[in-house]
């Protein structure tokens, strides 16, 4: 598999370079040279969940990499379950929350743990990341008493959920997880300093674990095909995804599978207050501002990061932008989209998913089937889901055993050259 930095075309790296690298030159991010497509959609959809996401990733990695190897990885990665569930007439609800740490972010940490695992031929390695919410969890518990493997977390300090906290920054050993003073764009900056500062790379080995990095976004593709197989097929001509969206890498994932073949009608990209993406789409303008706070932590990104590929997907295929709608979800309709899944159809919900429901909900045109990903647990939003429905919401055991765990994060400004001492002191 080869790939192309988006900033600096020149630089061709294999799929094992580019998993090691996370980031190009110019923090440029990599993408395809050739999306394979899968022929007989129809029989690859009667597969099971793990079997199908073999078929995939192998047509990605197996020239490379080995069939033998991609399955082995798979399988030790897609340990755990996932569910699509009918709300309303003509609507579906891909729950991506039944994973070690509840969240979406399972798939892609667990599956890039298991790439570097099969790459670094036990050679040292510090993962760095930068987390708004559940991105955190996913990858320490991926790598959480690895020998070789050191990772650092930086998070927006009082800007995630106490309980999204305490599943990733009461690990300790080798898990260091840093508190920064601002918003998640700004941890995101410091990641992408401390790729373009050589002497750093190269002394701590460093590597990325966000969207970034490709090998996540190729475990993210399978789930599309699990939602489509899981539809009736008289439901499957019109499907249109619904998916919240903060740094854009699940978005990103969908558009692979339709790339690959999947019959995938049309996106809509969902926000909350930061709609850097639904007001490109609409004036042309990209212009992002500053970070708001919502109920709906893990997108508050104001600069998404992988915009560039969606883009060239564009640019490469000839697909239209209205392809992508975008809409932007207010507080308040997030709580009416919460009430609405909870009171309307019996489904309990969290802000992320609710946002993209409520989109859903108002752009599903008649003859299309719906489905929307539900990215975390409601037990992961207790307090806020609580005080939304007035009910009460039961920590399952992950979370109760972190509870009353201490924080054991390290406070920092938004500033990379103290972040740089820390890095090289690990």
């Amino acid at each position: 598999m080869e790939l192309y930095n988006l900033k600096k075309n020149e630089q061709r790296v294999s799929f094992s370079q580019a998993v090691k690298l996370g980031l190009g030159d110019n923090q440029g991010l990599f993408f395809p040279s050739n999306i394979p497509t899968l022929p007989n959609i129809g029989d690859v959809l009667k597969q099971d969940f793990v079997t199908r996401s073999v078929t995939i990733i192998n047509a990605f990695l197996g020239d490379e990499l080995g069939s033998d190897v991609v399955e082995k990885m798979v399988r030790q990665a897609f340990n755990f379950p996932l569910q699509v569930r009918k709300v309303r007439e003509q609507t579906y609800a891909l729950e991506l929350t039944h994973g070690p740490t509840l969240a979406f972010k399972d798939f892609g940490a667990r599956f890039l743990a298991q790439c570097l695992n099969q790459l670094s031929n036990n050679e040292k390695a510090t993962i760095l990341t930068a987390t708004s919410g559940d991105t955190g969890a996913a990858v320490a518990h991926a790598f959480y008493g690895i020998d070789n493997i050191k990772v650092a977390v930086l998070y927006p300090k009082g800007k995630i959920s106490v309980l999204q906290e305490k599943l990733f920054c009461t690990l300790g050993s080798n898990i260091h997880t840093y508190a920064i003073d601002g918003s998640f764009d700004d941890c995101q900056q410091m990641v992408k300093d401390a790729f373009d500062d050589q002497e750093l790379k190269q002394a701590i080995s460093l590597n990325s674990a966000n969207s970034i990095n490709i090998a996540r976004l190729l475990a993210q593709i399978c789930y599309y095909f699990e939602a489509v197989a899981k539809v009736p097929e008289n439901e499957r001509d019109n499907i249109v995804f619904s998916v919240p969206s903060g740094n854009f890498g699940d978005l990103t994932a969908g558009m692979l599978a339709k790339a690959m073949g999947l019959p995938i009608r049309r996106f809509i990209a969902a926000t909350n207050l930061n709609d850097t993406v639904p007001r490109y789409l609409a004036t042309g303008e990209w212009s992002p501002v500053e970070t708001i706070a919502t109920r709906a932590n893990a997108m508050d990104v104001s600069a998404p990061n992988n915009w560039p590929r969606i883009e060239e997907l564009l640019r490469v295929y000839h697909w239209d932008k209205s392809l992508i709608c975008g809409v932007m979800v207010n507080e308040q309709e997030t709580e009416t989209g919460l009430k609405e899944l909870y009171n309307d159809d019996d489904y309990l919900c969290e802000p992320h998913g609710a946002i993209a429901s409520f989109a859903l909900k108002n752009e599903l045109k008649e003859g299309e089937t719906g489905i929307f990903l539900c990215t975390a647990h409601p037990s992961k939003f207790q307090d806020s889901v609580q005080e939304v429905l007035d009910i009460h919401v039961a920590l399952p055991k992950v979370l109760a055993d972190v509870a009353n765990k201490e924080i054991l994060s390290i406070d920092l400004p938004a500033d990379f050259a103290q972040l740089r001492q820390h890095l090289m002191a690990l």
